[in-house]
């Protein structure tokens, strides 16, 4: 798979072989939450050992991937090229749709550039994932306090990217089916302004891996939904970052409502 994410675009074969838990398991959504879950508990005692670092996160990605095409994922991804293109680091903006692109993006990502990502500070004390976050020295966030928040991704944001570290931030906070652009914050074009890094939106569509108000990040999985992806142009950041910001916006909504995802209309409050 790393050869044929050598292109600008990537398309999951039309061939792939259905594991055998697809079978097992009636095509339920445990056939791909369980391969899922064997490549993080190898990770996690890898991030135990000290060893779980940027070659290993990339490589684990890469592998959940694969996993999840045998459990009937179909990953369309495209701009790849535009992220080779970058001189340096940059600030990746993201809309957060569910769980699968904090897995996804580092395997796109990190072989090209190093990166981490911006997260909620309890991830980093969970049994499974607080090792393999802590790993990644990622900057916490408490999502309670938004003064000292934008303080901290400012502070350690800099600290990243003055050291070559790309910086993944999600400015919705949490995931969400429907893109609303006013839930959309202008953090991420903050940091790259105060930085003087390229920001550089990238529109996602996940939700063959659903969410769920009991299982949080693992909810139905939909495999007539496929995977959806795009880089978009990075953009050099000037006076406080407004154009830049709402180019961001523009280019995720546009894409969205391309893939045919639910996006607010203007004004909508439902």
């Amino acid at each position: 798979m790393y050869e044929s994410l050598k292109g600008d675009d990537y398309h999951s074969p039309d061939d792939v072989k259905p594991c055998l838990r697809e079978y097992l398991m009636l095509r339920s959504r445990w056939s791909p939450y369980t391969n899922f879950f064997g490549v993080m508990f190898r990770c996690r005692a890898l991030a135990v050992k000290g060893e779980y670092d940027d070659v290993a996160w990339a490589a684990s990605s890469i592998e959940v991937m694969q996993r999840l095409e045998r459990c009937g994922a179909r990953f369309h991804i495209s701009g790849m090229d535009r992220v080779r293109a970058l001189t340096g680091p940059a600030v990746f903006v993201a809309n957060h749709m569910g769980t699968l692109e904090t897995t996804l993006l580092p395997g796109l990502i990190t072989p090209i550039r190093a990166c981490t990502y911006v997260v909620k500070e309890k991830l980093l004390h969970g049994p499974i994932w607080g090792p393999i976050m802590r790993s990644r020295d990622p900057i916490a966030v408490t999502r309670t306090d938004p003064r000292k928040d934008l303080e901290t991704v400012l502070s350690e944001g800099q600290r990243h990217l003055a050291n070559g570290r790309s910086i993944i931030i999600f400015p919705q906070g949490t995931r969400t089916d429907v893109f609303r652009r006013s839930t959309f914050n202008s953090l991420g074009v903050k940091l790259a302004a105060r930085a003087g890094v390229p920001v550089m939106p990238v529109a996602l569509k996940t939700d063959y891996w659903g969410n769920s108000k009991i299982l949080r990040g693992f909810g139905p999985v939909r495999r007539d939904r496929p995977v959806m992806l795009e880089f978009g142009q990075a953009m050099p950041v000037v006076g406080r970052g407004k154009a830049e910001h709402e180019a961001c916006l523009d280019f995720i909504e546009s894409r969205l409502r391309a893939w045919g995802a639910q996006v607010a209309d203007e004004g909508e409050t439902s």
